[in-house]
């Protein structure tokens, strides 16, 4: 891993820094090879209970790195083979069976947009700014974005963000669901931070079936939904958690995990 992205994990919690503040975080190669290391490694480490992924120097993401575009050895067959290897990863992110929570400041643009999306929770600032840039240089939304924001804010929604290229700002991002809390920029990361690790004791298995699942709600009948929750309960009522948890409830003493 280089240093464009940084990982602390502290008491169960990981934090993921976009580091490349001077570019306001855009996405160049680096970046993301190392993002794909460490989306590996959120995965992995049964130690990590939930994740929080946030930018450096007063902004999330500014989106893909227009300078690299210009690359003419990048030929059609090296700029599908770089997507895709880049689509391997963020779906990786996108599924990870634990709580994800993007703490967004400043713009989070084109690719930057899809990569807070991915998260579960998006806590931002006043001054955040989201666009779906892509429309401006002659493109359409990659990285999930086509995928995410009709699921977030319906199909009508999501066309005028996207033919629009206009930007939207937090309170309106906020009324359109892709927001879960406005805080004020130095209490940005606390907050973050503060949200994630209220997931520490949680029945993290059974959090991240239930993610699973309601990840693919919108391709799936109502009948399939309902076996996929008969399998999951069953799974889950055969864990530790679960059994200590009702020990706990039965006994009248403090419970595992409680969200407040």
């Amino acid at each position: 891993m280089n240093d464009t992205v940084l990982l602390e994990v502290n008491d169960g919690v990981a934090a993921v820094t976009l580091n490349r503040p001077a570019q306001k975080n855009a996405l160049n190669i680096e970046m993301r090879d190392a993002l794909a290391e460490v989306v590996e490694r959120l995965r992995d480490d049964a130690s990590i209970k939930a994740v929080v992924l946030h930018g450096a120097g007063g902004a999330f993401c500014a989106g893909g790195d227009v300078v690299g575009m210009l690359d003419a050895a990048q030929t059609g067959l090296v700029w599908r083979e770089r997507l895709r290897q880049l689509n391997r990863w963020f779906a990786e992110l996108v599924n990870l069976e634990k709580p994800v929570v993007a703490a967004v400041d400043g713009p989070a643009y084109g690719a930057g947009m899809n990569l807070a999306l991915a998260a579960d929770f998006i806590v931002a600032t006043p001054r955040t700014k989201f666009c779906a840039v892509f429309g401006r240089i002659g493109l359409v939304p990659d990285l999930g974005g086509m995928y995410l924001l009709p699921r977030i804010v319906g199909l009508q929604r999501a066309k005028e963000i996207v033919f629009s290229t206009r930007v939207v700002g937090a309170e309106e991002a906020q009324r359109l669901g892709m927001v879960f809390e406005i805080v004020p920029p130095e209490t940005l990361l606390p907050t973050a931070l503060e949200l994630a690790g209220r997931f520490r004791t949680a029945a993290t298995g059974a959090l991240g079936i239930a993610k699973t699942i309601m990840n693919q709600s919108f391709q799936l009948d109502q009948r399939a939904m309902a076996d996929f929750e008969a399998l999951a309960q069953t799974v889950c009522r055969d864990t530790e958690h679960h059994r200590e948890a009702v020990r706990r409830f039965t006994g009248k003493q403090p419970p595992l995990f409680a969200w407040e």
